[in-house]
């Protein structure tokens, strides 16, 4: 296709060619434990550990496009339930492994082995990817969310801090001695999702909790920068992971992405409380906006948004991520919705048309996770292209129209169908 002809970023063809592009993409990651993790041309890396977090956020997705009608998604959505009730989860302990254990969990427990650990950060995606896959109506995948929500209720939620614990080791006898707002952003993110499926309003007492806690309470304190790590206490610690800044999971500093991902769900957050007939508290929009408007006026350039700055504003790593124009996308287009104000429409445009001329791959297929400052591909953050999870739901929710969680926009019925 030529440059004169290419769709519009950010208009209508643009958004659906790109929501086909990517579930075609993400096809390409099946193995026979779940999805594998990609590399930059889309063939599975070999001798990676399949893990939980990508294969439960490439299972949400899926049942995200079931539920659009790709008539290819559900048999993808049951492959990911599958992996998620069969190798990955622990039988003998309960709980999902942060991957799969290489000869299987009783095998390794046999020889005393070391097994790998159960973080909330991959738990959140399994509640996650078992609500929209319940949503669409997929086999198993309701018992998978009860399970799944048993496990948080049992050893992730700590209801003395109103907010989740870490981590465990594989028998759940230590927990870490750290607190993490990553897992509990995406903890929100999950809570939201199960309480449309179970109608459990407890679900969404628990994300505003979060929410209070780490950006009312928190981010606010911090002049709308977030510390993102914390002691078991949720005491700030700002100088954590200093010597290893570039961290995928954990790195040093404020994480602009991630204040862009906690403005978009303080906005969900408002309709799922109102919904279930709670207090919404006049906060959430102010503090949204007080996010989104920190958040780019200090980690936004020319040439896209830097991955973190330190306590002063300073670009520490300069790398430009996909997930981050994916959630600025995202969350321009929400509270654009939510306010009707013109700025953020100019945001969104500026932002779909990066987007499509760096991070769009129609050579490989998917988008090009990391950048370096000067808009090449790059990977000292991150390798490959792991999964698809951020740019589906940044060009599906524009689709689909705002809701509680992204699959509650979609009846499971498939009136919101738009792909045969």
């Amino acid at each position: 296709m030529s440059a004169s002809t290419r769709p519009v970023p950010g208009g209508a063809a643009w958004l659906e060619e790109q929501e086909r592009s990517l579930v075609r993409f993400a096809a390409g990651s099946v193995v026979p434990d779940g999805f594998g993790h990609l590399d930059a041309r889309g063939g599975v890396e070999a001798g990676r550990p399949t893990a939980t977090w990508i294969t439960a956020r490439m299972t949400h997705v899926f049942s995200l496009a079931h539920l659009r009608g790709d008539a290819d998604a559900a048999a993808l959505a049951d492959h990911g339930v599958a992996a998620l009730t069969g190798p990955l989860r622990d039988a003998e302990a309960g709980g999902w492994f942060d991957e799969v254990p290489e000869g299987g969990a009783a095998s390794v427990r046999e020889r005393s082995g070391t097994l790998p650990g159960k973080a909330a950060y991959p738990h959140s995606f399994v509640v996650l990817a078992a609500a929209s896959a319940a949503h669409a109506g997929r086999p198993g995948a309701r018992e998978l969310l009860d399970e799944a929500l048993g496990v948080i209720e049992e050893y992730f939620w700590e209801p003395s801090a109103d907010c989740v614990r870490e981590s465990w080791d594989a028998d759940w006898s230590t927990t870490e001695s750290y607190r993490g707002a990553n897992s509990a952003m995406h903890c929100v993110e999950a809570f939201l999702a199960a309480a449309d499926v179970t109608g459990d309003t407890r679900w969404v007492r628990r994300a505003a909790a979060i929410a209070e806690r780490l950006i009312h309470g928190v981010a606010a304190a911090h002049d709308w920068r977030l510390p993102e790590h914390f002691t078991p206490d949720w005491e700030p610690l700002p100088d954590y992971n200093r010597d290893r800044p570039d961290h995928p999971f954990r790195p040093f500093g404020s994480t602009t992405g991630h204040l862009l991902e906690w403005a978009r769900l303080l906005v969900h957050l408002e309709k799922a409380l109102e919904r279930a007939g709670e207090p919404v508290p006049g906060w959430a929009l102010t503090d949204a906006e007080l996010l989104f408007d920190n958040a780019v006026r200090r980690g936004w350039a020319t040439d896209g948004f830097v991955y973190t700055l330190d306590w002063e504003d300073r670009p520490v790593v300069r790398q430009r991520m996909h997930w981050v124009i994916a959630e600025a996308a995202m969350t321009a287009w929400t509270l654009g919705q939510r306010t009707g104000k013109a700025s953020y429409g100019e945001h969104l445009e500026r932002w779909w048309a990066y987007a499509d001329r760096f991070h769009v791959d129609r050579e490989h297929g998917g988008w090009r996770h990391e950048l370096d400052p000067d808009g090449n591909p790059a990977a000292s953050v991150w390798a490959g292209k792991p999964d698809v999870y951020h740019p589906y739901q940044a060009v599906l929710l524009p689709q689909i129209g705002l809701s509680t969680s992204i699959a509650a926009a979609l009846p499971a019925d498939g009136r919101n169908r738009k792909h045969t």
